[in-house]
């Protein structure tokens, strides 16, 4: 006899710090750029919305949420694609270490 399992449920985030986001009601334009934006438009852009994501209340739980799934586009918490990827890479890192430390 078979036994038949659903997909695995993956822990459904919390929504409720967008409510005080600083970014709430901005075009999402600004945080995620245009279809064949060049560079110099998109370093412009990107310094716009990391303006605004410098004074956010909820900042810190943006960037957790962003850095727990694969949020590949897009600023958020104030950090840009490439800068998520390196902070994913240091935590995994800063991990490695500290289970090597432990072993």
């Amino acid at each position: 006899m078979a036994v038949s399992r659903g997909p695995i449920a993956r822990p459904r985030p919390s929504w409720g710090w967008q409510e005080d986001a600083a970014c709430r009601g901005e075009d999402l334009v600004l945080f995620f750029g245009p279809e064949g934006e060049r560079q110099p438009q998109k370093d412009m852009r990107e310094r716009r919305a990391k303006t605004v994501c410098a004074g956010c209340p909820v900042r810190r739980e943006c960037l957790t949420y962003a850095l727990s799934r694969p949020e590949k586009y897009g600023t958020w918490g104030g950090l840009n694609e490439e800068e998520r990827a390196s902070e994913r890479r240091r935590r995994m890192r800063r991990v490695a270490s500290a289970a090597a430390g432990v072993a």
